[in-house]
């Protein structure tokens, strides 16, 4: 089995996901004449609320501090690229893959994850927060632009896909895995999977697993990118990571003498080229080895096929320990992350105390709902805010607003 990396067209593997075999929609709508069911996900994911305002949430940076540092919305879209690259090297359906990874972060709250983290930590009372529950929960209820339903009505494998981002969430006798192994589902959930069934026991589809890999890729090296660029720390620095000071000796050794902006650009291409000529290696043998006939096959394989190799596992495992020392655990990163957090958690806490504070329609039919419910208004409220918004709400309800200018 071998990948075709050319440019031309080529046939779909027998265990991709075939569009016209999808187990389809909550609600039946007839098909597009035009565009496979997961284009037509594609697009309606593109055209949403929630999409258009990835183009202003934290990705590491705070939008103020710089117009060239990544947002949700560029990660998002670098995501995406990747994930087309690694579906058309394995013959998966890139519709698909591409359409997931636009969609894996539309759950995110303001700030990065820092407002995550203080959102789960509001909502602890009340069952919790999780982005990933919350990107489902988005394209299945809070999205509100269609006359026949809630959310966007996306395809089976395309919602599957969504919730399992990280792999199964159920072991076979029905127990949570995972980070949530010791409590129980988020709501989003455990209140979808009783609308329909999610397989939440197996493995996603191979277009699933390529679309979550590709994630690791483009922050690992776009985080590196960023720290660089605001001198979070020096390029000679990466020589503690094996890996980094591998690209770093061959950029100098073809480059000598190279400016520092090129220089950057070149290690970050390279990083993300070798990731994703692992992935491809590594799951190739992997098919080979499991000689899957159909897209259940992967489900059901026990295990991830569209994976590092041990051996970049590990690299990439370092880089990712290098990058909490040097960016997330940053005293200029964690200085803001002080400051936005107290901004979500004073939302959060006065929209409780006080939930008409919030606009129409948000603060309808609050009468007679119980506190988790009221909580849970208030979560999706204050997820969907931007960067800027929440700061502006702030701004309205107090006044000691943080200066992020």
């Amino acid at each position: 089995m071998e990948a075709d990396l050319g440019f031309g067209a080529q046939s779909r593997a027998i265990f991709a996901q075939a569009p016209f075999e999808s187990r389809g929609r909550l609600c039946p709508e007839p098909e597009s004449p035009t565009r496979t069911p997961f284009q037509r996900d594609r697009d309606r994911i593109i055209h949403s609320s929630a999409f258009r305002r990835l183009k202003h949430k934290t990705q590491v940076f705070v939008y103020h501090e710089g117009d060239h540092f990544r947002t949700r919305l560029t990660h998002t879209i670098e995501v995406s690229q990747i994930a087309r690259s690694l579906a058309r090297a394995l013959r998966l359906d890139e519709d698909l893959a591409e359409c997931l990874a636009l969609a894996h972060d539309l759950g995110h709250t303001p700030f990065g994850h820092e407002g995550e983290d203080v959102m789960h930590e509001c909502m602890a009372p009340y069952g919790g927060f999780d982005h990933n529950a919350q990107s489902l929960r988005v394209v299945t209820s809070l999205e509100q632009r269609y006359a026949e339903f809630d959310g966007l009505n996306l395809a089976w494998e395309t919602l599957e896909g969504l919730v399992k981002h990280n792999g199964p969430l159920l072991s076979q006798e029905g127990a949570p895995l995972g980070k949530f192994k010791d409590s129980e589902l988020p709501f989003a959930i455990r209140a979808y999977a009783e609308k329909q069934d999610l397989l939440l026991d197996t493995w996603p589809s191979a277009e699933a697993q390529a679309a979550a890999i590709a994630d690791d890729i483009a922050y690992d090296a776009h985080d590196l990118d960023d720290g660089l660029r605001a001198g979070l720390f020096a390029i000679e620095e990466m020589r503690d990571v094996r890996y980094l000071a591998s690209i770093l000796d061959e950029v100098d050794s073809k480059y000598p003498g190279l400016e520092e902006s090129r220089r950057i650009h070149e290690i970050v291409r390279r990083s993300i080229t070798r990731m994703v000529e692992d992935v491809i290696a590594e799951a190739l043998k992997r098919l080979k080895a499991l000689d899957p006939r159909s897209t259940n096959d992967i489900r059901d394989a026990g295990h991830c096929i569209v994976d590092f190799s041990p051996e970049m596992a590990a690299a990439e495992k370092e880089v990712k320990k290098f990058l909490f020392a040097r960016v997330y655990r940053h005293e200029d990163v964690l200085a803001v992350r002080r400051q936005v957090s107290r901004v979500v958690r004073d939302l959060f806490g006065r929209f409780m105390a006080e939930p008409q504070a919030m606009p129409a329609p948000w603060c309808d039919g609050l009468d007679g709902l119980k506190e988790e419910q009221v909580a849970r208004r208030v979560c999706d409220y204050i997820a969907g805010m931007t960067d800027r918004f929440a700061i502006d709400e702030h701004r309205r309800l107090f006044d000691d607003t943080p200066d992020l200018g």
